[in-house]
């Protein structure tokens, strides 16, 4: 499951639990017997981006380590339409009852994320551009959403503020200036980190690049701004990395892929993806 295995995000899903079952599932537990085993299945009520398989599983393996894995013909990252079976799971009828929500909540989430980060990618296809996520994460689930962005087919940007050196607006007002922050960064970081600046203008844009920078960030601009910012660039410096962000939208986002640049980021593939319609239906076995 790519990084996520390697994470400790599945071992939070204890917590997620928790959070959820508090001391027990009181409706389970009082109309459920334990010995009672059933079938659950997962359904897609609107065309999507599978995404999330793996950790639905895992939510039920840690409610209990004997429950089999699911069985799919599926895997994170295929497209299926409305009114597909992605999996199907048997075990303790109070084991599915007290995890579905938690599993069905991560799937849809992750679904969602990774169906609105497909469609990203659909529309620049056939430009030089790659669409790349940002920090603009829900807290806690930012290694699942990040995830979730690289099976719809993005890139990722950060994983955090120790993952790289970005110097926006805030960064070069306390440093006193652009050539000021790229000359501190430089002193401080090590050879293999790259430095990206936010800028605004031709003369930010100019400083930037005479400064230093590797990885120039074209903020709030529009598509035809972008344009000429980066045909400057490229006369610069033919090498330095675009990358262009803010106001992201579907309509819009193939027109600044085509002005030029390497890299659009786009804050609203983990800040605004909407949860996407799944079911999950038990019956007794």
């Amino acid at each position: 499951m790519n990084f996520l295995e390697n994470s400790d995000i599945l071992a939070d899903i204890g917590e997620f639990l928790r959070e959820d079952i508090g001391r027990g599932d009181l409706t389970t537990q009082s109309i459920v017997s334990e010995d009672v085993r059933g079938m659950g299945r997962f359904l897609a009520k609107e065309d999507l981006v599978v995404c999330g398989l793996e950790v639905a599983e895992a939510v039920f393996a840690h409610l209990d380590p004997e429950t089999p894995e699911l069985e799919t013909n599926f895997s994170d990252g295929d497209e299926v339409t409305s009114g597909t079976v992605l999996a199907t799971l048997k075990g303790y009828a109070d084991v599915l009852l007290t995890g579905e929500r938690v599993a069905l909540n991560l799937m849809q989430r992750m679904s969602g994320v990774a169906t609105l980060t497909r469609a990203y990618v659909r529309a620049i296809e056939g430009t030089g551009a790659t669409i790349v996520d940002t920090r603009k994460t829900t807290p806690g689930l930012r290694m699942l959403e990040k995830y979730a962005v690289i099976v719809g087919g993005g890139k990722n940007h950060r994983f955090g503020l120790d993952d790289g050196v970005l110097i926006k607006d805030n960064h070069i007002a306390l440093a006193g200036g652009i050539t000021e922050a790229v000359t501190a960064a430089k002193l401080k970081v090590g050879h293999l980190h790259k430095i990206e600046v936010e800028i605004s203008n031709w003369a930010q844009l100019r400083e930037a690049i005479e400064a230093g920078a590797e990885i120039i960030l074209l903020d709030n601009q529009t598509p035809e701004e972008a344009q000429k910012l980066v045909e400057m660039a490229r006369q610069l410096n033919p090498i330095v990395l675009l990358e262009a962000s803010g106001g992201m939208d579907l309509d819009r986002v193939r027109f600044f892929a085509e002005a030029g640049v390497d890299l659009i980021s786009v804050g609203r593939l983990t800040h605004s993806a909407k949860a996407v319609d799944i079911s999950f239906k038990i019956q007794a076995m």
